[in-house]
């Protein structure tokens, strides 16, 4: 088998078991939860969908980023919230029960969004035939990675509530620890690349992670939520799934430097959010307990 045949098929796995691991944690409750805040959930759609995308796109322009890692970017922009926003939330006073609904259901909506943001991306900047866009079978493969083993985790919870209680923290630490290796895996394989490549893609990438924080808490105050609400918002819409947008690219779209963006954003990304808290969100980190739930 070869070392890239194998790191894809670890990358897949390791986006499964997140992806079971969130359907753990989630309830039926946290999408009718969505109900009960309609312009919480209207502000982080606008966000997630329409403005991120555009600021994406400025920023590949005014930056003039190459046009393979311009496509890997707007596939990071299209992803849906990371894994690790709870955390950041929970640290620096966010709602964190707004993450987890606002996770849940903008992993459902990118099965359609993030393969329509990703065609766009490739038919307006990769236009020489080095990227091929997603094909209706891919489209099939990215909802049966991403949203089959979420719809079983919130099966098992239902049919079992007290086993999935028990499994959720020691599934969400497994399923870290093997994103860890597996992404660390697959950035020592292409040090060199990565190495190369961020002097060109780096700023671009941190440029928009900050956006994405600084979009998501002061647009949201702007449109008269509270600050546990709006920080919830800018972690959810600042730390995307980095680990998706790699899939696409890797085992989807078949072609590393398109994760190249995603790759440095999964590593900057914790740098940025906490400076964030502590620059911006003006808090202590809390001491207690993290809770295990996805978000």
């Amino acid at each position: 088998m070869s070392a890239n045949l194998l790191v894809t098929q670890l990358l897949v796995g390791a986006l499964a078991l997140v992806m079971l691991g969130l359907g753990l944690s989630l309830r039926l409750e946290d999408f009718t939860r969505l109900l009960r805040h309609p312009k919480a959930v209207a502000v982080a759609l606008v966000l997630q969908l329409a403005v991120l995308p555009l600021c994406c796109y400025l920023l590949i322009i005014a930056l003039q980023v190459p046009p393979l890692y311009a496509v890997g970017m707007m596939l990071l922009a299209a992803s849906p919230g990371g894994i690790s926003a709870n955390l950041f939330s929970h640290l620096f006073g966010g709602n964190v029960a707004m993450n987890i609904s606002l996770t849940a259901i903008n992993t459902v909506l990118s099965i359609a969004t993030l393969p329509l943001i990703s065609n766009w991306a490739i038919a307006t900047f990769a236009k020489t035939g080095q990227v091929v866009p997603l094909q209706l079978s891919k489209v099939v493969e990215v909802i049966a990675i991403v949203l089959i083993p979420v719809v079983i985790g919130m099966w098992i919870r239902t049919l079992q509530p007290g086993f999935a209680a028990r499994a959720e923290k020691p599934m969400k630490v497994f399923s870290a620890v093997v994103l860890a290796v597996v992404a660390m895996g697959a950035l020592a394989k292409e040090w060199q690349a990565l190495r190369e490549s961020f002097a060109v893609i780096g700023p671009a990438v941190v440029a928009f992670n900050v956006l994405s924080l600084l979009a998501g808490f002061y647009l949201s105050r702007l449109a008269g939520l509270d600050k546990p609400m709006a920080t919830a918002i800018s972690y959810e819409i600042g730390i995307h799934n980095s680990t998706l947008a790699l899939f696409i690219a890797m085992a989807v779209l078949n072609n590393f430097q398109l994760g190249l963006p995603a790759a440095i954003y999964s590593v900057s990304m914790y740098f940025t959010a906490t400076l964030f808290g502590l620059l911006v969100l003006k808090r202590q980190p809390a001491t207690a307990s993290i809770p295990v739930s996805a978000g």
